[in-house]
């Protein structure tokens, strides 16, 4: 089976593909698997480790919202999951390569969002970054501290799925556009269901160009990747679309990410995360025991960083309330 994988690649993938055959391999040597190409057992590890599961319990844009209906940071992975796909698809990429990458790219995430990455920023001493984060989770963290042992094309992906960031590959590239159509997208829709924005606040010229709906837009965007990129060595789209799409990330930004309402709720986040941060530095040694091992060899910041911002939301405030809330006593 493998083998026929690697056949369809060689006859159908554009030359700008990453092909399996081609990878660099590991950080540690493995038996190959017959079935499975490297990248198809990546995304099998990805998906079956438990910083995958979390991504359920975790924030997207609003804290612990009420509503079923809201993405969380799972998700949001699955959208961005299915959209890289699309992308790579379109332009004969490995999609293997590019699904394995989405499911991982925000493994590292915090709770709490982008709220949670920014407080963890300011209180690390090193700085702090969700990308670089996920490579950690996969390279150091998950399987028991372990690790994946993924292919570095996997983890570079994954570590460079930031719009500033230069990812090696082109199935690379396509996550991290994938990332921001996807958030784009979800978010505008959350944000109108909660009643933060109506359809009518967004961006005429944007909609103009993009669609007046998420499917419109989404596919408009896919549309002009493809016009733009395929048969070439990039991924990107046409200006117009580009300007269009950053107008509309640039409305976000401004009317719903840094809004009132989310401002108030990342200062509950601050006063949360912050607690625990110095509670776990003036006494290590109540850290669980897999954190508490790794002191052994890693400074105390950087363990605390690793295990809050493995925290899902509400394991937060599950171990915020246990070491600061009174308990009701029982006479």
């Amino acid at each position: 089976m493998k083998e026929r994988t690697m056949q369809k690649e060689e006859k159908f993938l554009s030359p700008f593909a990453l092909k399996s055959k081609d990878t660099v391999g590991r950080l540690k040597q493995e038996e190959p698997c017959p079935m499975r190409t490297d990248f198809e057992r990546d995304r099998d590890r990805i998906i079956h480790c438990k910083a995958f599961r979390r991504l359920k319990n975790k924030t997207q844009v609003f804290f612990s919202p009420e509503g079923d209906h809201y993405r969380t940071r799972l998700t949001h992975t699955l959208n961005v999951s299915q959209i890289a796909r699309a992308i790579a698809r379109s332009l004969d990429l490995n999609e293997d390569l590019t699904e394995a990458i989405a499911l991982g790219h925000d493994l590292g995430h915090t709770p709490f969002g982008h709220s949670g990455e920014r407080i963890l920023d300011k209180l690390s001493p090193k700085g702090f970054e969700h990308n670089l984060q996920s490579g950690r989770v996969v390279d150091f963290l998950e399987n028991d501290g372990m690790g994946l042992n993924l292919t570095r094309e996997v983890v570079d992906g994954i570590i460079n799925h930031k719009m500033s960031c230069n990812p090696k590959t082109l199935e690379g590239k396509a996550v991290s556009l994938a990332d921001r159509i996807a958030y784009i997208n979800h978010d505008i829709d959350d944000a109108i269901n909660g009643g933060f924005i109506t359809k009518e606040d967004l961006p005429k010229g944007a909609i103009e160009v993009l669609g007046d709906t998420s499917r419109q837009r989404i596919n408009c965007m896919l549309r002009s990747i493809y016009e733009k990129s395929y048969g070439k060595n990039t991924v990107e789209m046409q200006k117009e679309v580009a300007d269009a799409t950053k107008e509309l990330r640039d409305f976000m930004f401004e009317r719903v990410y840094k809004a009132k309402t989310f401002r108030e709720e990342e200062r509950r986040a601050d006063r949360m995360l912050t607690a625990l941060y110095e509670y776990y530095m003036k006494s290590p040694e109540n850290l669980p025991e897999f954190y508490l091992k790794r002191l052994n060899d890693q400074d105390v910041d950087t363990v605390l960083c690793d295990y809050i911002s493995g925290m899902s939301d509400i394991y937060a405030v599950k171990t915020f309330n246990e070491i600061f809330v009174p308990k009701n006593w029982k006479l």
